[in-house]
């Protein structure tokens, strides 16, 4: 069972990073540990802060801002994989179409 579920959640880390890198301005390095990403957006020219407020608002995304870790965390936003590869497929295309629509 254990080695089920890291194979999992080393599909879905690989999963998050490699579409993270197909949205404009949003980059994102592979973690290593744990089950979370910590996606650059310094190029969409908002605050951190900011990003993580409207996405939860108006894209119903829940994470959380990189300012939350403190002040070189400006520029990220966290947010877990630590869910099914369809609820992370959806999370990471209402991330594209907001950062499309800025």
């Amino acid at each position: 069972e254990v080695d089920e579920m890291m194979r999992a959640f080393n599909e879905r880390r690989k999963f998050i990073v490699k579409r993270f890198e197909t949205i404009s301005n949003i980059s994102c390095l592979m973690p290593e540990g744990a089950f979370y990403a910590f996606p650059n957006i310094k190029k969409l020219g908002l605050s951190s802060k900011y990003i993580a407020d409207q996405l939860l608002e108006k894209e119903g995304v829940a994470l959380i801002s990189g300012t939350d870790f403190g002040d070189y965390g400006e520029g990220y936003i966290r947010l877990s994989f630590a869910n099914s590869l369809d609820k992370i497929s959806e999370a990471c295309h209402r991330i594209e179409k907001f950062a499309n629509e800025l």
